[in-house]
C-alpha cells in the first residue's frame, strides 16, 4: 500500500532524496521480473537518465554488476552516446523519408509540435538545423508561436528553467491544445496519447502527422485522416529511434565496448530509413495505410520466425 501511495504521487514534486528512495523501493519490488536477458526498462514520462542509473545501481545490489538491466543511463554509468536525442532523431529521419516520397525536403517546411520534452525538443532542434521552420510549440501549460520560426535553442533554454514553453518571449502566446490544429505543413504530437480525436481530426490542417508520442491518434481520428488524405507516420515506426538506440546501448553493455556518437547516429539513421522503406513497401503491396502496413510487417516477421522454428524441429521431407 505504501508503494502504491508513493507511485501515485507527482514525481516533479518529490525531492531528489525522495525520488531516489522511491525508485530503489520500486526496483526492490520488481527485481525478479527485470534483467539483462529478461525485461529491460527504458526511460519514458517523468523518468530520465539519472533515474535509470539509480535502477541499475539498485538492481546490481541483488544481481551483481548489471549495466544491461536498463537503458537510457548516463554516460558515466555505461549509457550510450546519442540515446537522449534518439527518439527525436528518429522522428526527424522518418519525416525526411515521408517528404522525399512527395518530392520535398525539410527546406521551407513548417512544423508544429505538441510537447517540448525529450522527444519534442530534440526533434525541433534537429529539424531546425536541417532547414525546417518550427512555427508553433504547445505543452501542458501553454503555447508559443512565431510564423517566421521559433528560436529553438532559446526556447529549450527557457524550458529547462521554467519547465514549460509558456512565457517564452520569442513568439506569441496561445492556448496549448490549439497547436494540434495549427497552420503548418507537419504536425508532430510528441507528448501524451489520445490527443487527436474525432472532435479535432476534421480541424487538423497539417498534411503530414509524425507520431512522436505513443498512441496520440485515436482510431476514429485515424479514419478521418485517411479519408482526408493526410499522411500519418505511425508511432510504432516514427518514435522507434529511442528503443533502437536502447538496443544499441544494451549491445554495448553486453559487449563491454562503447561505440562513438557517429557510429550510433549512423546505425540509427540506416535502421530508421530501412524500416520506413519496409513499411512503405507493404503499404503499397497491400494498398493499406502505413499503420496497418507496420502491423502486417511485424506480424509477418513473427510468423516467419515461428514457422522457421517449427521447421527446424520437424523438417519437411520433400
Amino acid at each position: 500500500m505504501r508503494l502504491w501511495s508513493a507511485c501515485a504521487s507527482d514525481p516533479p514534486t518529490l525531492s531528489i532524496r525522495e525520488l531516489d528512495a522511491l525508485t530503489r523501493q520500486f526496483v526492490e519490488r520488481i527485481k525478479d521480473v527485470i534483467g539483462p536477458t529478461l525485461d529491460i526498462p527504458a526511460p519514458d514520462v517523468n523518468t530520465d537518465g539519472r533515474i535509470m542509473g539509480w535502477i541499475m545501481d539498485e538492481y546490481s545490489k541483488y544481481a551483481g554488476f548489471s549495466p544491461g538491466v536498463v537503458t537510457g543511463k548516463p554516460l558515466q554509468l555505461f549509457g550510450s552516446p546519442g540515446r537522449e536525442e534518439a527518439t527525436g532523431r528518429g522522428v526527424t529521419v522518418v519525416l525526411e523519408e515521408a517528404l522525399k516520397e512527395q518530392g520535398r525536403t525539410l527546406k521551407n517546411v513548417t512544423v508544429a509540435l505538441q510537447g517540448f520534452g525529450n522527444v519534442g525538443s530534440h526533434a525541433a532542434r534537429l529539424l531546425a538545423a536541417r532547414g525546417a521552420t518550427i512555427v508553433a510549440v504547445g505543452d501542458h501549460a501553454g503555447g508559443v508561436a512565431n510564423p517566421k520560426g521559433l528560436d529553438v535553442e532559446a526556447l529549450a533554454s527557457w524550458t529547462r528553467t521554467h519547465r514549460t514553453v509558456r512565457g517564452f518571449t520569442g513568439g506569441e502566446a496561445f492556448n496549448g491544445p490549439d497547436v494540434l490544429t495549427w497552420e503548418a505543413d507537419v504536425l508532430i504530437p510528441a507528448a501524451l496519447g489520445d490527443v487527436l480525436t474525432r472532435d479535432n481530426a476534421e480541424h487538423v490542417r497539417a498534411k503530414i502527422i509524425v507520431e512522436g508520442a505513443n498512441a496520440p491518434t485515436t482510431p476514429e481520428a485515424d479514419e478521418v485522416f485517411q479519408r482526408r488524405g493526410i499522411t500519418v507516420v505511425p508511432d510504432i515506426l516514427a518514435n522507434a529511434g529511442g528503443v533502437t538506440v536502447s538496443y544499441f546501448e544494451w549491445a554495448q553493455n553486453i559487449q563491454q565496448f562503447r561505440w562513438d556518437l557517429d557510429r550510433v547516429n549512423d546505425e540509427l539513421d540506416r535502421t530508421m530509413r530501412r524500416a520506413y522503406a519496409a513499411v512503405r513497401r507493404v503499404a503499397l503491396e497491400k494498398r493499406v495505410d502505413s499503420r496497418t502496413a507496420a502491423l502486417i510487417l511485424a506480424i509477418r516477421r513473427v510468423g516467419e520466425a515461428a514457422l522457421a522454428r517449427t521447421a527446424l524441429r520437424n523438417p519437411i521431407r520433400l
